[in-house]
């Protein structure tokens, strides 16, 4: 929110946001469409653009052995301990424009203009860019946030992409030094917090007419891959009662999973991928494969309906006569947003006279990851077309964009580290 003693400056950042997304836009692996992924030319254009923004707004730039471009905002001490912020820069395939990079260039825009104005804190400020989040290029996600976190998986660095060129080898290309990872982890002692900027990537804040929201955590998640074996017959010639029917075991699961993970709040279930494979118009289907996605802010409830699903699940298949090969991809806890730090974005709401509102996010964050180093907090930001992300399709405002930056500089400006900036 803009008040008539905020300067003109102020008020165009909203508008440099906006611009500075499309202007990142161009570098894309796919003209006509937003592709991005680890360490490619179209992935190094934009690390070059982040980083001279960064420069232009006063910050010193380096980037380390993961790729991540980091802008520092001296504060007052030279060397003074960090208030981190900042997302990533890479996308999904054919995805959204303000995905991760939302949460970059919004807080180069900030810094710009402390920087015109001579403006400095106690404390300084760095502006990641992480490399690579979203897993794309080798199934391996939160490499930059991991990274300097001091947790990153040195195993995945033997991963290879479609074109069987490894990670190591990609790195190594690219001018970075694999071995050196360990150094991009940052000191906890020079670190205050982590703040991520986010398009909410969900429905909620535009049904309710928000421009923004405070997270509360970022959701835990457990995923499975299944098979179901059943007996493949002929479509006209088999009764009801004597088929061994995989697909539609999978669907009673499938049917299972909405109903059980309905009603609790915060609690989702998805089976995102259902296929028969083989079949045919005539034939029952004798095997299917298909995925499951729960998730829950809280991980007493999604294991609770894990537990719930997984029995059921049995007990469908042996009513069904049907096997299951049941293996889990994929087992992360829920990263809690750190109370202090909501509290100092609900004070920065409120002193602009914006409605509250608190919710969970359910997509996985860099934040998780650097959680395992400082605390953490997120601030959702309303898109538009229902709430639609990782697609062409994906929006927001200009006025959005310029609501989270008040936001973001309201907090900035009156930030109270839980230790002393010194101690």
């Amino acid at each position: 929110m803009i008040s008539g003693t905020e300067t003109a400056a102020q008020a165009d950042v909203g508008v440099t946001i906006m611009r500075h997304a499309q202007q990142l836009a161009q570098h894309t692996e796919a003209p006509g469409m937003m592709t991005r992924t680890y360490l490619t030319e179209a992935h190094h254009g934009a690390a070059a653009l982040l980083a001279q923004w960064m420069t232009d707004a006063g910050m010193s730039v380096r980037r380390d052995a993961a790729g991540n471009v980091i802008g520092r905002y001296e504060g007052l001490t030279p060397n003074a301990p960090a208030l981190l912020t900042g997302s990533h820069f890479d996308t999904v395939r054919n995805g959204g424009i303000y995905d991760g990079n939302l949460g970059i260039i919004l807080p180069i825009a900030c810094i710009a203009r402390w920087h015109r104005e001579g403006r400095r804190f106690p404390h300084a400020i760095e502006v990641i860019g992480f490399a690579e989040e979203e897993g794309v290029r080798f199934k391996a996600t939160l490499l930059g946030s991991r990274a300097i976190a001091g947790t990153f998986d040195v195993s995945v660095l033997e991963r290879r992409d479609d074109a069987g060129i490894s990670m190591r080898e990609t790195m190594a290309a690219a001018g970075f030094d694999a071995d050196a990872l360990p150094a991009a982890a940052h000191r906890r002692d020079a670190v205050l917090a982590f703040i991520e900027v986010h398009i909410e990537q969900g429905p909620v804040l535009l049904d309710e007419g928000l421009a923004v929201g405070v997270v509360t955590a970022i959701s835990g998640a457990s995923r499975f891959m299944v098979r179901a074996t059943g007996l493949a017959g002929h479509a006209g010639t088999v009764p009801m009662g004597l088929r061994r029917d995989a697909a539609m075991t999978a669907a009673e699961i499938g049917l299972f999973i909405e109903r059980r993970c309905s009603g609790t709040p915060g609690l989702v279930g998805t089976v995102g991928v259902l296929e028969v494979p083989n079949g045919a118009a005539n034939v029952v289907p004798g095997n299917a494969v298909f995925t499951i996605d729960i998730r829950a802010e809280q991980d007493p409830v999604r294991l609770s309906a894990v537990g719930d699903v997984l029995k059921e699940m049995h007990a469908i298949a042996a009513r069904r006569n049907v096997q299951l090969d049941i293996n889990q991809t994929h087992d992360a806890a829920s990263v809690p947003c750190a109370p202090w730090l909501q509290a100092q974005f609900a004070d920065a709401i409120g002193a602009l006279g914006m409605p509250l509102r608190h919710l969970p996010s359910g997509a996985g964050h860099d934040a998780m990851a650097v959680a395992a180093l400082t605390d953490v907090a997120m601030l959702f930001v309303r898109c538009g077309n229902g709430g639609i992300s990782h697609h062409p399709d994906e929006t927001m405002t200009a006025g959005d964009a310029q609501a989270a930056a008040d936001v973001f500089s309201r907090f900035v400006e009156h930030f109270q580290p839980q230790k002393p900036v010194g101690a």
